[in-house]
C-alpha cells in the first residue's frame, strides 16, 4: 500500500498584508528538507480572516496564484490553502489545490461563518472537490464546514453493491484549512476527531495562531487524527511546520477490522 508525506504550516499571519504573507510563507515552505508531497497553509493565508474582500480579492490569474504554481514546481509537492476570489462579480473564500504541473483544482467553502458576517461579503461554495495524489483520495474543505458532518460523510461506501462489497470510500483523508478561534479550539478538536472516527480516516486540521486585526485569537492545535480516532499530531499556541507520512493500509485495516461503514443510513446530498 502506499504512503504520501504531508507537511502541515501552522503559522502567524499579518493581517490583511498579503505581501508580508507570502514572503513570510514562502521562506517556511523554502526551509522544508523533509520530503514531502502536500504542503499544507492556512484559510486565507494571504490576509487573514478578512471581511474585506472588495479590498484583497484577487483573481484566478493573479499574483498568489502564480505564487502558489512557482512554489509548488520549485518543491515538486503540491501547495494547498484558501485565499480570496472574485469571480464574476461574486467573492469566494476558495481552496486551492496546486499542483507541480501547474494545473490546479479549487474548493469555494460551503458553509459561511454568519456568525462573523462572512454570508454578507461572500458567495457559498455547492459543490465538493476529492483530490487524487498517488492513489490516495483527499476530501478539501474549509474551516466552519467541520461543523457540518454530512457535507463530509462518505458516500462512495452505498453506491453499488461492488464498491459495498470490496469496501471501498469516496475518500481517504479528510482536511481542513482554517482561521478558528482559540475560543471555541475544544469544538475544533473534538469535531476532527469525530470527523476521522465516522468516515474511518485520516483526518487532517491545520490552523493559524496569533492575534488577528479583529483581536481574536487563535491557538492552533493542527491534528492530525487516525482513522480510529488516534491523535498522530497536535499542536498549540506555537508556530509550527510538522511533516508526517500517512500510510494508506491504516485506512484499509480500520474498514476491513471494524466494516461499521456497512450499517451506515443511505442519503444522498442534493
Amino acid at each position: 500500500m502506499s504512503s504520501l508525506h504531508f507537511s502541515i504550516i501552522q503559522t502567524s499571519l499579518y493581517w490583511e498584508n498579503k505581501g508580508a504573507n507570502l514572503d513570510l510563507l514562502a521562506q517556511k515552505i523554502r526551509a522544508i528538507e523533509a520530503p514531502t508531497e502536500i504542503i499544507i497553509l492556512p484559510e486565507m493565508f494571504t490576509t487573514g480572516f478578512s471581511m474585506q474582500p472588495e479590498k484583497f480579492a484577487e483573481t484566478m490569474d493573479g499574483p498568489t496564484i502564480d505564487w502558489m504554481r512557482r512554489l509548488s514546481n520549485e518543491k515538486r509537492a503540491v501547495i494547498t490553502g484558501s485565499i480570496i476570489i472574485e469571480e464574476k462579480g461574486n467573492y469566494y473564500n476558495r481552496l486551492i489545490w496546486m499542483l507541480p504541473n501547474g494545473q490546479l483544482g479549487y474548493y469555494d467553502k460551503r458553509h459561511l461563518f454568519a456568525f462573523a458576517g462572512e454570508d454578507q461579503h461572500y458567495a457559498s461554495g455547492n459543490k465538493r472537490l476529492i483530490a487524487s495524489v498517488k492513489g490516495w483520495r483527499i476530501n478539501l474543505q474549509i474551516c466552519y464546514d467541520l461543523r457540518f458532518p454530512v457535507w463530509a460523510r462518505q458516500q462512495s461506501f452505498l453506491k453499488d453493491k461492488e464498491e459495498i462489497e470490496n469496501g471501498i470510500a469516496e475518500y481517504d483523508v479528510l482536511l481542513y484549512v482554517a482561521n478558528w478561534p482559540e475560543k471555541r479550539s475544544h469544538a475544533w478538536k473534538t469535531l476532527l476527531t469525530a470527523r476521522a472516527i465516522e468516515n474511518q480516516c485520516f483526518t487532517i486540521g491545520v490552523n493559524r495562531v496569533g492575534l488577528d486585526g479583529n483581536n481574536i485569537a487563535h491557538s492552533g492545535d493542527s491534528m492530525v487524527v487516525g482513522p480510529l480516532g488516534e491523535i498522530l499530531y497536535h499542536c498549540s499556541e506555537e508556530e509550527d511546520v510538522f511533516h508526517i507520512r500517512l500510510q494508506k493500509e491504516e485506512v484499509k485495516n480500520t474498514r476491513e477490522r471494524f466494516p461499521f461503514w456497512k450499517d451506515a443510513d443511505d442519503f444522498s446530498i442534493l
